[in-house]
């Protein structure tokens, strides 16, 4: 076969299998959303449902995320739930920072990583990749497919999902536990048997907005990461549900709202020990002596 006819022969072929990949979309009628873009949610917080049960939110008076004093009345709470939100309400009073995964530089669990700025989502045929913008954090979603029999936990647990119309839907179990490990900004402990439910889907501008601002009035409004101000498109939605009856006595859902970031690239944003920092008056690390590790000589 001479060169130039081999070329086409691999052209053809190449083309062929990249025919036989599955597409992007169900069916015409029902074509998958397309996602892609990078958002902005720019605050710390969640957005509590309109009605039904709730997460764990602000106590009346406290506001913001220096001031972390949770609602241990919520009724979802069982006792030593409860009983854990009041320690943790009482060392934020003290003016002092309980550990958390953010502030103690560790990986992030599923659901505590959704109170990053900034995500994208990487749509695929087989999978999809959510990144963070925090410590450049990712997570991969299995499409059409079942958790396996025997899940190793992980932070970010196993993930599977699938698309219900326009809504992409991601079920979560499997998520590791550890020191110091939450499910939201208040410490509120989980155990192995958390399941997270995920739902992805376009919302008109208004109603994002609306959402956005929603959580602001409880969170305060982080202007580094904020949204276009020019833009006027949709809004995306993540609807979860959390249900763990190790720590609850009902499930609840709750959301987070984005619209398109003003940032055009992802900018580095590395969690490092920084004993000086402070966050909104508020040091960082709670131990006076805390200190960046050194040596009397070199080791070299």
């Amino acid at each position: 076969m001479r060169l130039g006819a081999m070329k086409l022969h691999f052209l053809a072929a190449a083309i062929s299998c990249c025919c036989a990949l599955p597409a992007l979309a169900q069916t015409p009628a029902q074509a998958i959303p397309d996602f892609s873009g990078l958002w902005a949610h720019p605050n710390v917080g969640i957005e509590t449902p309109l009605s039904g049960p709730s997460p764990v939110h602000h106590k009346t008076g406290a506001i913001g995320s220096a001031l972390l004093v949770g609602d241990d009345t919520n009724p979802i709470l069982k006792p030593a739930t409860a009983a854990t939100i009041r320690r943790n309400s009482q060392i934020s009073l003290s003016g002092q920072a309980f550990p958390d995964p953010d502030n103690q530089c560790m990986s992030q669990p599923v659901p505590y990583i959704f109170w990053n700025f900034e995500i994208e989502l990487l749509q695929q045929p087989d999978k999809v990749t959510i990144l963070y913008n925090h410590d450049h954090d990712f997570r991969e979603v299995r499409l059409n497919q079942t958790h396996p029999a025997n899940i190793v936990p992980s932070w970010h647990g196993d993930s599977v999902g699938h698309y219900e119309g326009d809504t992409l839907v991601v079920d979560t179990i499997g998520i590791k536990t550890g020191p110091w490990s939450t499910l939201d900004r208040f410490g509120t402990p989980y155990t192995n048997a958390l399941h997270v439910t995920e739902r992805y889907r376009f919302l008109p501008y208004e109603q994002a907005k609306a959402a956005q601002a929603r959580g602001e009035k409880e969170w305060g409004h982080v202007g580094a990461f904020d949204v276009d101000p020019e833009y006027r498109g949709r809004g995306l939605q993540l609807e979860f549900k959390v249900d763990d009856p190790g720590v609850f006595t009902m499930p609840y859902s709750a959301t987070v709202t984005y619209l398109i970031s003003s940032h055009k690239d992802w900018e580095e944003r590395v969690c490092a020990e920084n004993t000086e920092h402070y966050y909104t008056l508020t040091n960082y690390y709670s131990d006076k002596s805390a200190h960046i590790p050194t040596a009397d000589k070199p080791d070299f």
